[in-house]
């Protein structure tokens, strides 16, 4: 079983649980399909680790993997499996990695999707991503990245990017989604994508994560080995990316971040890495320029732009945590004063201060930045003292002392009655308004997404995981007959049933191609079955006729049962 203790509360919304009883016989089936495939073409054209690492990761190439299974297999190799429900924000699942926790969708794609699909699916998350961790330096960058891609910052017009993104990858997947509801979804995604003009640390390092674990090459130039999970679940792409129709193009990290991508098509070139090393080494060198490592103004811009929870850190260890609305600059544009609004708490170290969550401060938060003309002599101050202190920038603060917080006996934090904090003709901060609890700190050194302690800060979001409905899934017609044969390759069945399947499937489902593979498969086998096996090859010829878009995977299929 998972061990949800080791998921964080902030983390537990976005974990869904992996109802295996619902997997149809079909969906079986398309694993298979896209496993056999991937499997035979990738053993000797993916990295070394790839083909020991699918079943030392927990898959098997026959069924659908159970995620409880990969998490104890993925153990020895100091990672675990969670099942998600679909595409998750960015921070989110980096946050997931950052852990050594590998998010997995527990969705599978629909027949009609089987070559590629956009939306996060079991066949690219397991298959695609599980197993190179195996490989202990491939294992070691995945975890690094998702520390650093944790603490970047996203704008408030990527965020929506990022949801008409999820809502068009949930249509297209949709067998029961309308042209016109695709159109509408792709149009707003489109009008989304032109209004995000700027461009993020958040997407720079997606962007990365992109070029590398989704869609990575390594190894020599002309002839590169597949490392990237979305080429690993892609039947389509995964063959297509090594022709000569994709560019391969030495891995640079500044030609990475600036490159972008669609997820619904293709990608006409691809980067090769040397090795994983390079790769761990341009993340770091990528995390140099990133708010977390440089804080101040840059760092505090890029926090009101978010739109989302973010911390700033002062250099006294002080973290201000919640949504970042307002920065108060002087005449040079320098911030000398930041607000929050709404829930806001305060931590030292990435530990809440007590008394200091968000049921203290609900709505916002105010704090001056710079240096305090006299501020040697706090230290020695009694409680109902009266503090009047001025900043080098111009604020000024008076208030009586009602009590402090001491770090290394040194004071962090004042709380002050009867205050007022103004600058020039502007009023920070009034008395009516309440206690004002004034961070002690000259500079903000880092500024980085989400709280510095989650587990505090997203306590209500720790949800049960545990759900009282079940959404019981019938299995139509063709289902049973995908499982008779299924248990017929299994010897569960006799194979005299074959000529009454094919017969049902003559009546009812003429333009069904996968279950028509999977007979012949069969059939091939057995002498007594040569002419229904050239009957299912004529079949199958008359198919990729009716609907060319079969054809590759039709071919694929025989070539690979031959």
């Amino acid at each position: 079983m998972l061990n949800q203790v080791q998921i964080p509360a902030h983390l537990k919304r976005y974990i869904s649980k992996q109802r295996y009883e619902q997997y149809t016989p079909i969906n079986q089936a398309v694993w298979r399909y896209v496993m056999r495939q991937n499997f035979h073409f990738f053993k000797e054209r993916a990295h070394i680790a790839y083909r020991d690492g699918l079943t030392q990761s927990g898959i098997s190439i026959e069924r659908i993997p159970r995620i409880e299974e990969m998490d104890q297999c993925l153990q020895p190799f100091g990672w675990g499996a969670v099942p998600i429900d679909g595409l998750i924000p960015g921070v989110a699942f980096f946050d997931f990695q950052a852990r050594g926790l590998l998010p997995i969708a527990t969705d599978i794609r629909t027949l009609e999707h089987i070559a590629y699909t956009p939306a996060p699916d079991i066949i690219h998350e397991a298959a695609g991503h599980a197993p190179i961790l195996c490989d202990h330096q491939y294992a070691e960058y995945v975890k690094i990245f998702g520390k650093i891609g944790a603490k970047a910052l996203a704008s408030k017009q990527e965020n929506e990017v990022f949801q008409a993104t999820r809502r068009l990858t949930l249509v297209m997947e949709d067998p029961h989604s309308t042209l016109d509801e695709i159109k509408q979804a792709e149009k707003e995604l489109e009008e989304k994508v032109a209004k995000a003009t700027e461009v993020s640390e958040a997407t720079q390092i997606s962007r990365l994560y992109w070029w590398t674990v989704e869609y990575g090459l390594i190894g020599d130039l002309d002839h590169p080995k597949i490392y990237g999970a979305g080429l690993l679940s892609s039947i389509g792409e995964g063959q297509h990316c090594l022709s000569d129709e994709v560019k391969k193009l030495p891995f640079d990290l500044e030609a990475c971040i600036t490159t972008d991508y669609d997820v619904t098509k293709p990608q006409p070139q691809l980067f090769v890495c040397h090795d994983f090393s390079e790769l761990i080494t341009a993340v770091e060198q990528f995390s140099e320029r990133m708010a977390f490592r440089i804080g101040g103004n840059e760092g505090l811009e890029k926090a009101v732009q978010s739109g989302d929870v973010a911390t700033a850190e002062y250099d006294t260890g002080v973290q201000i945590s919640g949504v970042f609305t307002q920065l108060v600059k002087d005449q040079n544009g320098k911030a000398i004063y930041m607000r929050t609004a709404g829930p806001t708490a305060l931590a030292y170290s990435y530990k809440e201060l007590q008394g200091h969550g968000i049921l203290r401060h609900t709505h916002g938060f105010g704090a001056p930045i710079g240096s305090i003309r006299g501020i040697d002599g706090l230290s020695s101050i009694q409680k109902g003292a009266l503090i009047d202190l001025e900043y080098d920038s111009g604020i000024r603060l008076k208030g009586i002392l009602k009590e402090w917080v001491n770090v290394n006996f040194q004071p962090v934090l004042l709380t002050l009655i009867n205050c007022t904090v103004t600058y020039q003709d502007q009023v920070l901060f009034h008395p009516d308004w309440g206690e004002y609890d004034l961070i002690i700190g000259e500079k903000v050194v880092s500024v980085f997404a989400g709280a510095a302690d989650p587990e505090k800060f997203f306590a209500d979001e720790n949800v049960e995981l545990e759900s009282e409905y079940v959404n019981t899934v019938t299995f139509s017609s063709l289902d049973h007959l995908y499982q008779k044969v299924r248990d017929i390759r299994e010897k569960r069945q006799s194979s005299k049933d074959l000529p009454s399947i094919i017969r049902s499937l003559d009546d009812l489902y003429p333009n069904d191609w996968l279950l028509r593979l999977e007979i012949l498969e069969l059939c091939i086998e057995q002498e007594e079955f040569v002419s229904l096996a050239e009957k299912l090859k004529a079949d199958l010829t008359k198919l990729k006729q009716k609907n060319s878009s079969l054809s590759f995977l039709i071919e694929n299929g025989v070539k690979l049962i031959n």
